[in-house]
């Protein structure tokens, strides 16, 4: 497989995850609140298409421009991440030997992204939805980071294609069982769910999206879905082995484990209660960090 043919699959993948992902939120929202699930496959397409034809609402003197470009860099993030995914043995978007680096850049950005959209609103509520998402937000990456370091360890390089090659033998779930699951909290703080939704959450009637309207929360709802697929597709490559697997065409393997890892993201952050941020900041510093922490001191042993 080409490097062309690669970009055209992740375009094609998330294209198709977005949709999916949108299906499997309407189905946990129904299941959730104890109602039956009604048309969930061309349900989100419909209320695309409302929002869309919509007109866009603006507050007073609010940063046009920015608040305009943060889906843009929503999106523009979720691509970047995705981008450094093999799809097959040896091909991807981006086939840097830092791949890792580039991602949890990416990562990072998000914060500032996020920061972006509730500030350039000129809206109380939208500000104090991305304070709050920077004060959670940044601590959750150090616990991605060690997670992370500990994965690249047993493929000694930084390189994502080297870290699925690590994997031909054992997958890194297996290897390192804290991992995953920490990762995947990562994965509720990038895409503004579950116990991590600090950002847009209904205590604060939306937080960062509250100004939002018409074709601006499409494409801010549109990005959220991108980065759960960006997230969901790294998730499968660093810790189930992304594309390596029997019978199967590698890029079969990985669509699968990404669907897999999706569900899983999509379910905890319908089923997590949150928690207030006081709490929320003492869980993450005093449980999760030093969990990510042992994760990488057990993972370090193993090189050794």
């Amino acid at each position: 497989m080409s490097i062309a043919a690669s970009v055209l699959f992740i375009v094609l993948l998330v294209t198709a995850g977005v949709w999916l992902a949108a299906v499997m939120d309407r189905v946990a929202e129904a299941v959730a609140a104890g109602r039956a699930i009604s048309d969930p496959w061309r349900g989100p397409l419909a209320n695309a298409a409302a929002l869309l034809a919509r007109q866009r609402i603006a507050t007073e003197r609010p940063d046009a421009l920015n608040w305009l470009l943060a889906p843009a860099f929503y999106l523009a993030l979720a691509a970047a991440g995705l981008s450094v995914v093999p799809v097959a043995p040896g091909v991807a978007a981006t086939t840097i030997e830092t791949g890792l680096v580039l991602w949890g850049a990416c990562e990072s950005l998000t914060v500032v992204v996020v920061f972006l959209h509730g500030w350039s609103a000129n809206s109380p509520l939208a500000l104090i939805g991305a304070y709050r998402y920077v004060a959670i937000g940044l601590p959750v990456m150090l616990v991605s980071m060690f997670v992370l370091i500990a994965a690249a360890l047993p493929a000694e390089s930084l390189s994502v294609i080297a870290v699925v090659e690590s994997q031909r033998e054992l997958w890194n779930v297996l290897r390192q069982p804290l991992g995953l699951p920490l990762f995947i909290l990562l994965g509720l703080s990038l895409t503004l769910r579950g116990p991590f939704d600090y950002a847009d959450a209904e205590d604060l009637s939306g937080g960062t999206s509250i100004e939002d309207s018409g074709p601006g929360r499409a494409a801010w709802q549109f990005a959220r879905l991108a980065m759960l697929v960006s997230f969901s597709a790294m998730a499968a490559t660093v810790f189930l082995g992304g594309h390596l697997g029997p019978v199967l065409p590698g890029p079969v393997w990985l669509v699968l484990k990404t669907v897999a890892v999706m569900v899983i993201v999509v379910a905890a952050g319908h089923a997590a209660p949150r928690l207030t941020p006081s709490r929320m900041m003492t869980l993450i510093w005093t449980v999760l960090l030093p969990l990510s922490f042992l994760d990488l001191i057990i993972a370090g042993l193993v090189a050794l």
